[in-house]
């Protein structure tokens, strides 16, 4: 919860004009200056909203007094708060959305300052020659904001803790999240630039690993899963082998009931198939293992074979995500 406010314009005008009549100089109090209005910029350089877990009011800076000789008061400066890309602002109490910052750069006008106070020069008539009159400023807007951060990432990658999504990142990008052979090494999302050669790369995003039971709070994963909103393509890790013994398609079941759950639109999200760790599978069992799965699985999708571990099959799945992202752009640029 973050409480953005804007001093209104200052009054001083009054009070200008007063001492101005007080000195004998006559009706000449100018008018005060504008509140300063509150911004909030997209950064690229910004990677998570933790900053505002200790700053959490803003207040941009009053207009100053008006004085005497018709001179204005000078406006406010605006302040600009720094949010990373890919920030969504809601106001708190009605959850209206205000604004999404998707581009670096990206300004939002979010509280506006106030409009100045009216000095006594401004009343001034042939019929009124010494008014003593004059109008304060409007108050600036007060505003409590909802704050979200959603990773802009091409391409998410979804699985069971331990399917191998943070070991096929670090195969295909120079991100490097941490790898174990345990379950929920991946505390947080992680992003990795996959370059395919000059000119062609696409961003993917790694989130910690789903159980079953997420929906209803159970693990890490769901609390990661809107990040995965905005991507164009999901990859399903599915772990051909499972060290637990456990069914791969069980696993693969439990985590296409939990997107239902959590939302139906991420569900009909267009999503590939990754069996991984094909290389722990004896090679004449591996090809009727994995038609085993996609069979069970009534898969209709894409579907690739890989190791990450060894790069197997890392990079006939990275030319087929980018020709796909490629023939999705124009899409993209329209909705944009």
């Amino acid at each position: 919860m973050l409480d953005f406010a804007i001093e209104q314009a200052f009054r001083a005008d009054v009070l200008a004009a007063q001492a101005a009549v007080e000195l004998g100089v006559g009706v000449d109090g100018g008018d005060g200056g504008q509140g300063g209005d509150v911004y909030l910029v997209a950064d690229s350089g910004l990677n998570t909203l933790v900053d505002f877990r200790h700053s959490r009011k803003f207040l941009a800076e009053r207009g100053a007094n008006g004085a005497g000789r018709n001179r204005t008061g000078k406006s406010g400066d605006d302040l600009v708060v720094k949010v990373p890309v890919g920030t969504i602002v809601h106001e708190d109490e009605t959850g209206e959305l205000i604004g999404d910052l998707v581009r670096d750069g990206q300004q939002l006008v979010v509280a506006k300052g106030g409009f100045h106070g009216l000095g006594n020069t401004r009343f001034k008539s042939s019929t009124n020659r010494t008014p003593r009159q004059s109008k304060p400023g409007t108050p600036g807007e007060r505003r409590q904001l909802h704050l979200e951060l959603k990773l802009l990432a091409d391409v998410g990658l979804l699985g069971m803790p331990n399917a191998g999504k943070s070991t096929l990142i670090r195969a295909v990008s120079s991100a490097r999240p941490k790898v174990a052979d345990y379950p929920f090494t991946t505390l947080h999302p992680n992003l990795g630039v996959v370059s395919v050669s000059a000119s062609r790369s696409f961003v993917m995003a790694d989130v910690p690993g789903l159980i079953e039971g997420a929906a209803e709070g159970a693990g890490l994963g769901i609390r990661f899963l809107n990040h995965l909103s905005r991507t164009r393509l999901l990859l399903h890790i599915l772990d051909i082998a499972p060290f637990d013994g456990s069914n791969p398609i069980d696993d693969a079941n439990k985590i296409l009931t939990e997107l239902q759950k959590y939302s139906s639109a991420l569900a009909e999200k267009e999503r590939w198939l990754v069996l991984n760790k094909v290389d722990l599978l004896p090679q004449d069992e591996r090809e009727a293992r994995c038609r085993a799965v996609v069979e069970q699985l009534n898969w209709q999708g894409p579907v690739f074979e890989t190791a990450a571990i060894s790069q197997q099959g890392t990079r006939e799945l990275v030319l087929a995500v980018m020709g796909y992202l490629e023939k999705q752009r124009p899409d993209v640029a329209a909705e944009s």
